[in-house]
């Protein structure tokens, strides 16, 4: 058998030490997102067919979440394009909602 480097004197080869063990298997990240109930997520309104606002409790912290969802073997997962905002930001961006309106229909 070849291998790079040299083997010191007395050291096995990992191959046979571990001869029988099987290492436990790694959860893959689309079988632990499927497996993740949505149970702290409160949908508070649907943007669109694929987009939606909701609620969410993560890390300890409460989220504002506006993102877009896939459909992937029957079930409704969250996709990458998004956002989550804090409630810090949210309360920026609610107090700013007058000036965002005005802006737009300046522009409409």
């Amino acid at each position: 058998m070849s291998f790079r480097g040299k083997r010191k004197e007395g050291e096995e080869h990992a191959s046979d030490e571990n001869e029988g063990h099987v290492p436990p298997r790694k959860a893959s990240k689309s079988s632990a997102a499927v497996d993740s109930d949505d149970s702290d997520d409160i949908v508070v309104c649907e943007i669109s067919k694929n987009r939606r606002v909701s609620v969410r409790n993560w890390n300890g912290k409460i989220w504002v979440d506006i993102r877009e969802f896939y459909v992937k073997d029957g079930k409704q997962l969250p996709g990458k394009k998004g956002i989550a905002l804090s409630l810090d930001q949210w309360n920026v961006l609610r107090d700013h909602a007058e000036e965002i309106d005005k802006a737009l229909a300046e522009n409409s």
